[in-house]
């Protein structure tokens, strides 16, 4: 993820980092579903505190940018992106219905391209 802290700023840590998650979800650089890092390999990435890294993730929830799923981690919703919920969902239910066929994911894929082109 492309994030960079400037210690000179006037803004603080944290926000830099929320504000560039926001900015990579608005432009699709981060899809709807994303899986953020964790807060401490992020903090640790960029130099920064855990509870730094936290504060961001815990503003971006606040405002609907992300959402944790527990052991699942945090993730990029639609709303950040744009993207349709029911798209999202409608992708969501593919996941979970080629993996209770036991297709694999390069698979699924390619399944997905293939009906896209077609």
């Amino acid at each position: 993820m492309d994030i960079t802290i400037d210690p000179d700023s006037a803004t603080p840590p944290y926000d830099q980092v929320r504000r560039r998650i926001a900015e990579l979800a608005a432009d699709g650089t981060l899809a709807a579903g994303t899986k953020l890092p964790p807060v401490r390999a992020l903090a640790t990435d960029l130099g920064l505190a855990a509870n730094t890294v936290a504060r961001a993730y815990r503003e971006l929830e606040t405002a609907g940018l992300v959402e944790t799923r527990g052991r699942a981690g945090t993730v990029i919703t639609a709303r950040a992106t744009g993207t349709s919920v029911q798209a999202q969902r409608a992708a969501q239910t593919y996941v979970e219905r080629t993996r209770a066929l036991g297709i694999p994911p390069e698979t699924a894929l390619a399944l997905v391209k293939a009906a896209l082109d077609g």
